[in-house]
C-alpha cells in the first residue's frame, strides 16, 4: 500500500483539517492512502483511509467504534505486549520501531534493532510495517525480515534529491 501519514501535532483543529483536505486530494491524485495521526475526527471529516494511533491516542476499540469497519487503523507498537493489545483492540496493521536511530523517534527510547523486528514479524497475525531510521542502505535488511512495508521520514526529507531517493527505495521494496 502506498500511503502518507499526516503527522502534524502542532496545528489546531481547523488548520489541521485544511491541511488534511489538501493532503487527501494529493493522495487521491497519486493513488496513495491518507492516514491521519491521532485525530479520528479529522480522519472522518476529510474521508481519509484511516488513522495511526499511538500509546497516548484514543483506545483502538473506541476509534474502531467511531470509524467503523471501512476505515483502517494502524497502531504504533514497541513491544510484543503492545502488539497483543493492538490486535485485541481491532487494529488492521502495526508500525514497529524505531528499528534504527532517528531523531523523530528518539523520545521513544533506544532503537529496537532487527532482532526485535523479526520477533514481532514472526509473532504477528497483523501486517507489520517497520519505522525508524530506515534508509536506502538498510531497506533490504528490513525487507528481508518479512515486513509488509516501511515508513520513512528522514530518509526522504534529508535527501539531496527526495524524489530520486523515494524512487530508489520503492524500487528496492519491489524487488
Amino acid at each position: 500500500m502506498n500511503a502518507v501519514q499526516l503527522r502534524e501535532k502542532d496545528l489546531g483543529g481547523r488548520d489541521l483539517f485544511d491541511l488534511a483536505e489538501k493532503a487527501r486530494r494529493l493522495c487521491e491524485r497519486y493513488r496513495a492512502s491518507l492516514f491521519i495521526n491521532d485525530r479520528v475526527d479529522v480522519a472522518l471529516a476529510v474521508d481519509a483511509a484511516g488513522v495511526q494511533l499511538g500509546k497516548t491516542s484514543l483506545p483502538i476499540g473506541t476509534a474502531r467504534t467511531l470509524l467503523g469497519r471501512k476505515k483502517l487503523i494502524g497502531a504504533s507498537i514497541h513491544s510484543l505486549e503492545e502488539l497483543t493489545e493492538a490486535k485485541k483492540g481491532g487494529a488492521d496493521f502495526v508500525l514497529f520501531g524505531p528499528v534504527y536511530f532517528t531523531p523523530s523517534k528518539a523520545s521513544f527510547g533506544a532503537p529496537q534493532g532487527l532482532a526485535a523486528l523479526q520477533n514481532i514479524v514472526e509473532k504477528s497475525a497483523l501486517p507489520v510495517y517497520a519505522i525508524g531510521g530506515i534508509t536506502s542502505e538498510n531497506t533490504n535488511a528490513v525487507k528481508n525480515l518479512g515486513v509488509r512495508g516501511i515508513a520513512l521520514i528522514a530518509a526522504i526529507i534529508s535527501a539531496e534529491s527526495p524524489k530520486e531517493t523515494a524512487r530508489a527505495i520503492v524500487q528496492l521494496l519491489r524487488r
